[in-house]
């Protein structure tokens, strides 16, 4: 089978073909949460697509270290207003400490993942675990005159990265007399020798609770150092992919370039990869913009813009049925869709088992069946394509169809592959699962609402005094195990294990 993996590179703005750094080993680092609040499903989207890629990279044989930070410290809104830490502004709303609200947010952050069913990486580094190291870095930058000191604040110096023959804005593409030019004035930009400057160090007040010691005094990194750190830190100066959402590009990727070209010398990520946003009516969804539905909404169905409830994997199958850098725009018709295209993909898989195979299969469905793997792999490779993936998977399941109705036959071959094809793909690759059947508490509430209809025939027979249908029914049970008990306040039955 041919696994020529070819990925669009946002730096380049083109499809490459991946070739790891260090053969068969790969790379790769992805921004993760800032633990402040809740993760919506514009956050879940980021995760679950860069777990098509790590479950991607891992099929093809690449032993594969997959680093996602927890960023905890140091995320302002803006470089100018200190107030604007998000850590500080919830700990104050929620009156409680800002390493509880970290520790809050980070717990719910992976019990989301868990129930999105997303491979953990294999390492998740903490901001605050790795104060030393941004200082070092900061001190460096500063030696070498990429960064300046102001009133206890260190920033770096984008014109002046510029001077020297680099380029700040090479991933976003802007110009930056044009960045310069259209840069509002915020409160403390007064600190900044040029607006586009970014902190790597922020003077912390006297009410600052989350500061640290450091060269200029108590203070708390900056955002973008965090990532250059703790990515070189763990994947080496250079490394194979970089992800994250496409509102990272600027300011956060950019300025990540700009610290790791100034210190290193050379570019440390070779291939860029950033997914779209999920939008509602047209407008991201996000936290700052108030438009976004808690997870617990989708799962419940309490929410205004929703008509009902949605499991973990209709979502999942909605964001996957979507190319990653492609938006996503949210309506109950397209979760409505996803259901139903979920429940047809798993009902298909269910069915495999069913049908009777023939000594050998008709031209037709031999040449499906021996074509579909390769099919599926081409649009893998192919950047990443899931909606071909499934597309592919709803055509085999057109062809249970045709064997179940008797309009088409299989060899046993042929099933075997077409069932582990539908099932690499679907469970292995897609990371989706079946929602019926294997969770324990939704099976015996299944089961004992079977045994109540039951009874509740058995009921209607007494009503009309048809005694034999009564006690047969009763009878029935009771070899089956039930223990059924006729009281003054009605039919109580128990399974006797």
């Amino acid at each position: 089978m041919n696994h020529q993996l070819k990925i669009f590179n946002s730096l380049k703005g083109e499809k490459e073909v991946f070739v790891p750094l260090h053969e068969n080993n790969v790379g790769m680092y992805v921004c993760g949460p800032t633990v402040y609040s809740n993760v919506h499903l514009g956050n879940v989207r980021t995760f679950m697509s860069f777990d098509f890629v790590y479950r991607t990279l891992k099929f093809l044989g690449y032993k594969v270290r997959y680093v996602r930070n927890i960023t905890d410290a140091g995320h302002l809104t803006d470089d100018g207003d200190v107030n604007n830490d998000r850590f500080v502004k919830q700990s104050r709303l929620e009156k409680l400490e800002p390493m509880e609200i970290v520790q809050k947010y980070t717990v719910d952050f992976h019990k989301v993942l868990d129930i999105f069913n997303l491979l953990p990486p294999t390492i998740e580094p903490t901001a605050t675990g790795h104060i030393l190291e941004q200082i070092q870095l900061t001190e460096k930058l500063l030696n070498d005159g990429f960064a300046y000191e102001s009133n206890g604040s260190v920033y770096f110096d984008v014109l002046e990265y510029n001077k020297r023959g680099l380029n700040y804005g090479e991933l976003s593409n802007r110009n930056i007399e044009e960045l310069f030019a259209n840069t509002r004035d915020l409160d403390g930009q007064g600190e900044k020798r040029n607006p586009q400057d970014f902190a790597l160090w922020k003077k912390a007040s006297p009410a600052h609770i989350m500061r640290w010691a450091s060269p200029w005094g108590d203070g708390f990194p900056g955002w973008h150092l965090e990532c250059t750190v703790m990515s070189t830190k763990y994947l080496g100066n250079q490394f194979d992919i970089h992800g994250g959402g496409m509102d990272l590009k600027f300011p956060h990727h950019e300025c990540e370039i700009a610290q790791a070209v100034a210190s290193q010398g050379d570019q440390m990520v070779h291939y860029w990869m950033h997914n779209n946003m999920i939008t509602v009516n047209g407008q991201k969804m996000g936290k700052s913009l108030g438009n976004f539905i808690t997870l617990e909404e989708f799962f419940t169905g309490n929410h205004p813009g929703l008509k009902q409830a949605y499991t973990p994997m209709t979502i999942r199958f909605f964001i996957l049925s979507a190319h990653y850098r492609g938006t996503v725009d949210f309506s109950n018709d397209a979760l409505l869709a996803s259901q139903k295209g979920l429940d047809r993909l798993m009902t298909g898989i269910a069915d495999l088992g069913r049908m009777q195979p023939s000594e050998i299969s008709d031209e037709t469905t031999h040449l499906f069946v021996s074509r579909l793997r390769q099919r599926c792999y081409d649009a893998m490779n192919d950047d990443l394509q899931t909606p071909v993936v499934i597309s592919c998977l709803f055509e085999a399941c057109h062809v249970i169809n045709s064997v179940l109705d008797h309009k088409a036959a299989i060899s046993t071959d042929d099933q075997k592959e077409l069932a582990d094809t539908m099932r690499l793909f679907t469970f292995d690759l897609l990371g989706l699962k079946s929602e019926k059947g294997t969770d324990n508490n939704a099976r015996e509430e299944a089961f004992g609402k079977v045994v109540d209809m039951v009874l509740e025939l058995r009921a209607k027979a007494k009503e009309a005094k048809d005694w034999a249908t009564s006690d047969r029914i009763r009878d029935t049970l009771a070899q089956d195990g039930f223990e059924v008990k006729d009281t003054k306040d009605g039919v109580t039955w128990r399974l006797n294990k």
